[in-house]
């Protein structure tokens, strides 16, 4: 694989200056027809030790303009890094639509030293190459442009380098082998780095191998391998390589067959008045208790509130706030999106709210609008809602990978029960601001949001990340139901820690960053 980069070619000093200043203007048109458009461009710069990746980010740095440019390095994990799932370093550094980042390893650097240096085998090393071709293609899919490079040296020439390097702190090379066994080091990082590129190079995030041995030739196929995928992917419609989406949902078009899993709910389950208030008390004293002890063993509850509009998630969400110490937790309404989450993918802003370990977050509505709202208004295209599922699953697989104890709800009323909310909403004055036109029309696309409700539990409810529907008729009922479940899911996720100190749920993959992996 990497013979084409070992055949010695060069640039003079004089065919580099003249054909310099070309490439630099025509990157900085792109780079201004770019800020038009919806598309990002991620660079990842990568290779071999002492190839001169550093010199190459400092070129294009240089060749581009800076205020749309953001350069990004993922040496050691942060103790704020270490505390959350490992891409969220990842998403938090991705750029809005229209500008450009480069990330020196990015996501590949963790998975390739640690297999280099046998802190995980080839398959842990394959696993997270199918995790990493999966998060390409649904940030390609999203509009990105996906720009790898990897620069690569001869034995010799790298050896060279090296010893230039030895007395310099900056290097990452914290391995430099004695002379007798550099060829040896030189061939295990070869083997690792060929399989990673072949189980990762894909049509629409290609690997380009760089010979790094003559800089000139190297900073100029770099500047001019970049401009040809920025001018193709201004020139695209959409990206080449179709996202693996969910089976076409077929409507149902009998009665009998519009039955789903919301109208096998008893929605007259009731509780006397006392029965409430000593359950009540009772569980929010075991919540509390229970955040308490997340804390201590730095397990992070993510709870997820989805359901039909005056479903009562708000009441439900403000039995477990006042129960638990507000220092432990943060919940997060969402609204429609912002113009500066509207520029990034949609999962974007849910990665950003991530907590640190140990504390509790709260969403109020969630990721799920892309399968519920947007996709039933027809804010999200078929392609993209139906994508979703996938994507979904995978960002909830990472949370409790990290060690995260997920519970998501779905509260559910009758439609007898809503309009009767509505009304009390519109008749009492303190309660207006509850109610919206919007409301009222959502409401006409009943059968298809409980269509739409459906699938989605059909496609996410899986064993790491379960429903909970919940009956909201009776609103004594559905909280009770809510802090029970709670309680009874916190509790058993929280009797496995037994040492109380790890961090995550101690599933180790190639690249974790996490102490002891």
């Amino acid at each position: 694989m990497f013979e084409a980069t070992k055949v010695g070619r060069t640039v003079s000093k004089e065919d580099f200056k003249e054909q310099r200043d070309e490439l630099r203007t025509q990157l900085l048109e792109v780079q201004r027809a770019l800020r038009d458009t919806n598309i990002t461009v991620l660079v990842i710069v990568s290779g071999v030790e002492a190839a001169g990746k550093g010199e190459v980010v400092n070129r294009l740095n240089e060749w581009l303009d800076t205020r749309g440019v953001q350069t990004f390095a993922f040496w050691e994990f942060s103790d704020e890094e270490q505390e959350r799932p490992r891409y969220w370093r990842f998403w938090r550094t991705l750029p809005p639509r229209g500008e450009i980042a480069i990330l020196f390893g990015g996501w590949y650097l963790a998975p390739i030293e640690h297999r280099f240096r046998g802190l995980c085998d080839d398959a842990a090393l394959d696993a997270e190459l199918a995790r990493i071709v999966d998060f390409e293609r649904m940030l390609t899919q999203d509009g990105t442009l996906i720009v790898k490079f990897w620069f690569h040296l001869s034995e010799a020439d790298q050896k060279r380098r090296l010893k230039e390097l030895s007395r310099d702190d900056r290097s990452r090379w914290k391995m430099l082998p004695e002379k007798s066994k550099f060829s040896e080091q030189y061939q295990a990082f070869e083997f690792v780095a060929e399989r990673v590129i072949r189980q990762s190079d894909r049509g629409i995030a290609p690997w380009y191998l760089v010979e790094a041995e003559d800089k000139r030739y190297r900073d100029l196929t770099v500047g001019k391998t970049l401009l040809q995928a920025i001018r193709a992917r201004l020139a695209q419609a959409v990206p080449s390589e179709p996202a693996p989406t969910a089976d076409p949902l077929e409507l149902p078009t009998t009665p009998s067959a519009q039955i789903t899993l919301l109208d096998q709910l008893d929605m007259t389950q009731a509780l006397t008045k006392d029965d409430y208030k000593k359950q009540l008390a009772a569980l929010q004293a075991e919540v509390n208790e229970l955040a308490w002890r997340a804390y201590k063993f730095k397990r992070s509850p993510v709870l997820v509130f989805e359901g039909v509009d005056a479903g009562g998630k708000g009441g439900a969400i403000r039995r477990i706030t006042s129960a638990v110490d507000a220092r432990l937790y943060r919940a997060i309404p969402i609204a429609a999106p912002t113009d500066e989450e509207k520029a990034h993918h949609y999962l974007w802003r849910f990665w950003r709210h991530l907590p640190r370990a140990g504390h509790m977050i709260i969403y109020d509505r969630s990721w799920y609008g892309r399968v519920l709202v947007e996709r039933v208004e027809g804010f999200a295209s078929d392609d993209e809602w139906r994508r979703a599922y996938a994507e979904i699953n995978d960002f909830e697989e990472q949370l409790v990978e990290n060690g995260a104890i997920l519970l998501k709800f779905w509260l559910h009323v009758s439609e007898d029960e809503q309009l009767r909310r509505f009304q009390d909403r519109e008749q009492t004055p303190y309660k207006q601001y509850k109610i919206t036109d919007e409301d009222w029309r959502n409401r006409e696309k009943w059968p298809e949001y409980k269509a739409a409700v459906n699938e989605m539990v059909a496609r996410t409810s899986t064993r790491h990340a379960p429903w909970t529907l919940v009956e909201g008729d009776i609103k004594q009922f559905a909280r009770i139901k809510v802090l029970r479940t709670l309680c009874e899911r916190l509790r058993t996720a929280l009797a496995e820690d037994k040492g109380g100190e790890a961090i995550g749920s101690g599933i180790a993959r190639c690249g974790d960053g996490r102490p002891g992996k």
